[in-house]
């Protein structure tokens, strides 16, 4: 469509204020959004709708359209709502560009001026485009009347036949069509394709092929108030962003196709947004709870901000719930940085804050609103999560001496299966210059705990990033093990340590195949039992006590002392 038949149509109520001459471009898509700076969404041909929410003074005009225009896009329209009248800024840096500008009532919604033009942008697919809209108005309305993004995904089933389904970013199914969901294996494998698709740059939509199953992927971009700050550096959001996994291959499509799916994402980015917006309520609830606990607050005052968080995050449950506390940091840096302090450009804090809210959602439920229960914080480049634990849904023990007490350990989030199944797909996001560490703390039952929980989940968090790998976790129960130490021993000291103890028996067993270190080793295993370390190297009880003095004498330690016992065990677990 050309933008002069946007002034034709009455019902959009758009006044020109600039650009006449340009009145015959061709329209390819529309956009709304209200970042400083939206080019890394645009490819070319939109119209773009703003609220001017990006404009703080005269001077943000002109950077603001010289984007556009280098991105090439075909008109924009600000509506007047924001500010009243439209900035003379804005309309003499739009004639500077040869930017066609319009005026949009404060009266009309731009989701009526992105349903006339998603009906209108291809001739060819015209009735199919017309469908998807019609139903745009239940996408944006909540409760049983709508149908959210299911509706737009069962109308691409039953009319263009393709099965298609909205994924996390790390493969979580958000929506399907017709009730089949997609196995999680295969959520895993796209996201983790799409992933690594975006971090090298590649443009969409992303082919990928799944056991024998061909899928396109289409970014959905989240630019509306949820957004992460703007940015033309793709790690800001490639952990956040949701995608559209459709079961064909998108490759011979023509254009029209591809914009009707482009119009699909938009939609869908919209309900986004909408229940992003509700998701501020629980983070508002995380921060004001961390605020207190990291200054010391009165256990009474805690408690009170809890009882208001409770209701929220644990509708109808009768009691007060345990709490845990989990810590994540998102840290980006390495051989991609072109410039010292590279990376600082990047903040870490709202991607740790986005990423920890969908690793803890139980992969097996579907769905967006199993996030309802999780209310996350960020302080400087650290999210902190407050996870409720019912207490009324705690199993029991029914032996030892507290048999019949709740077991908090049994309901309790655990740091290693938290990433068992997002560590693929996350580590093809963060490729080979970003890393998520993250700490789980014990469940607490009081206020007075939580200060602890913080303190705990942070020790754990850093005992995860003293290991390798791009996706590392660690929990409470680590703290209380010798593996706590053993991370921070500095690698120099840690050589040398092992060297002295352990390249005597391994010079040894090279020249008499004498197996010293595996001796040593299964002694340790058996607290220093000599009769069961024998059974189990099947060897005679004199010629364990052979090796084991030969290891005495190659070494100089007594492994009758308990100090020389440890030494060699620690020796072991450095080496």
């Amino acid at each position: 469509m050309r933008l002069r038949a946007l002034l034709e149509t009455d019902a959009l109520g758009l006044r020109l204020l600039g650009g006449e001459d340009e009145l015959d471009r061709s329209v390819r898509g529309v956009m709304t959004t209200d970042l400083r700076d939206p080019s890394r969404y645009l490819s070319g041909g939109e119209l773009v709708l703003t609220g001017l929410a990006w404009r703080r003074d005269a001077s943000d005009s002109e950077p603001f359209v010289r984007i556009l225009t280098g991105a090439g896009v075909t008109g924009l329209a600000a509506g007047e709502a924001e500010l009243g009248a439209i900035p003379d800024d804005l309309v003499e840096a739009c004639a500077r560009h040869r930017l066609p500008l319009f005026a949009v009532h404060e009266t009309v919604a731009f989701a009526t001026i992105t349903e006339h033009v998603v009906r209108q942008v291809s001739g060819e697919r015209a009735g199919d485009l017309a469908a998807v809209v019609d139903r745009h108005r239940r996408l944006m309305t909540s409760g049983p009347t709508g149908g959210g993004p299911e509706v737009v995904l069962d109308l691409l089933g039953s009319d263009l036949d393709l099965r298609a389904w909205v994924l996390s970013p790390t493969g979580r199914q958000v929506a399907g069509a017709g009730g089949t969901p997609l196995p999680g294996p295969v959520g895993t494998a796209l996201a983790g394709h799409h992933l690594a698709a975006v971090r090298t740059g590649r443009r969409a939509p992303h082919r990928a092929v799944v056991g024998s199953t061909t899928y396109s992927l289409f970014p959905i971009r989240n630019t509306g108030r949820g957004a992460l700050p703007a940015s033309r550096d793709v790690r800001e959001s490639v952990l956040s962003d949701w995608l559209l996994a459709v079961e064909a291959d998108a490759g011979d499509w023509p254009a029209a196709r591809l914009d009707l799916l482009q119009g699909v994402t938009q939609l869908i980015a919209v309900e986004r947004d909408r229940r992003d917006a509700a998701r501020t309520v629980r983070r508002r609830l995380a921060q004001e709870v961390l605020e207190l606990v990291q200054t010391g607050a009165p256990p009474a005052e805690i408690a009170a901000r809890l009882r208001v968080a409770a209701p929220v995050l644990l509708p109808g449950l009768g009691t007060a719930p345990h709490w845990q506390v989990v810590v994540a940091r998102v840290e980006w840096g390495g051989a991609d940085d072109t410039a010292p302090g590279a990376a600082d450009t990047v903040s870490g804090g709202p991607v740790a804050q986005a990423l920890l809210e969908e690793i803890l959602v139980d992969p097996a439920v579907t769905g967006p609103d199993s996030t309802d229960r999780i209310a996350v914080a960020h302080t400087g480049e650290e999210a902190v999560a407050l996870v409720p634990l019912p207490a009324v849904a705690a199993p029991v023990r029914d032996d030892g001496p507290e048999a019949g007490a709740p077991s908090d350990e049994l309901m309790a989030l655990h740091a290693d299966a938290l990433l068992d199944t997002v560590r693929e797909p996350l580590s093809a996001g963060l490729a080979d210059d970003g890393r998520l560490t993250l700490g789980v703390s014990a469940p607490v039952h009081s206020p007075e705990g939580l200060r602890g929980a913080l303190e705990e989940a942070r020790h754990a968090r850093r005992v995860a990033a003293a290991r390798e790998g791009r996706v590392c976790a660690a929990g409470h129960h680590e703290l209380a093990s010798h593996v706590l130490l053993l991370p921070f021993v500095p690698d120099d000291v840690r050589r040398a340590f092992t060297a002295r103890l352990l390249d005597p028996l391994r010079d040894y067993d090279r020249r008499h195949r004498a197996e010293l270190i595996p001796t040593l080793e299964a002694f340790l295993d058996c607290d220093g039992s000599w009769t069961r370390c024998a059974a189990r190297l099947h060897l005679h009880v004199n010629t364990l006590r052979y090796r084991v003095g030969r290891i005495e004498q190659l070494t100089g330690r007594d492994l009758s002392r308990l100090e020389d016992k440890l030494d060699f065990f620690l020796a072991l677990r450095m080496s």
